[in-house]
């Protein structure tokens, strides 16, 4: 599991965004889209920044009956979506494996 941390340099210093805090950003994202959990305790989280600029990968679980490719472009949209207005990111991808289902 890689976690990178996010640095933002202003006038006035810099501030900077662990990789685990990103981590909990990307985990309740994608905890908001219903069907979907990170899973627990095996899972996989790599986010990797890079100028700005971030990949996410990222193994789920859903809930049975759920649309799988539709629960994973929610999750991509959600995730992205927190790490754009949330930390100031770029986002490359959101790359979405699901593992496992819910009953």
């Amino acid at each position: 599991m890689s976690r990178d941390a996010h640095v933002v340099r202003g006038p006035q210093g810099e501030v900077r965004i662990e990789g685990d805090a990103l981590a909990g950003l990307v985990l309740a994202a994608a905890e908001l889209v219903d069907g979907a959990r990170p899973r627990r305790p095996r899972r996989r989280l790599d986010i990797s920044v890079t100028d700005g600029t971030v990949t996410v990968e990222l193994e789920l679980a859903a809930r049975y009956g759920s649309v799988l490719p539709e629960l994973a472009r929610a999750v991509q949209e959600r995730v992205a979506h927190a790490l754009r207005s949330s930390a100031g990111l770029t986002v490359e991808r959101v790359d979405v494996s699901i593992e496992e289902l819910d009953a």
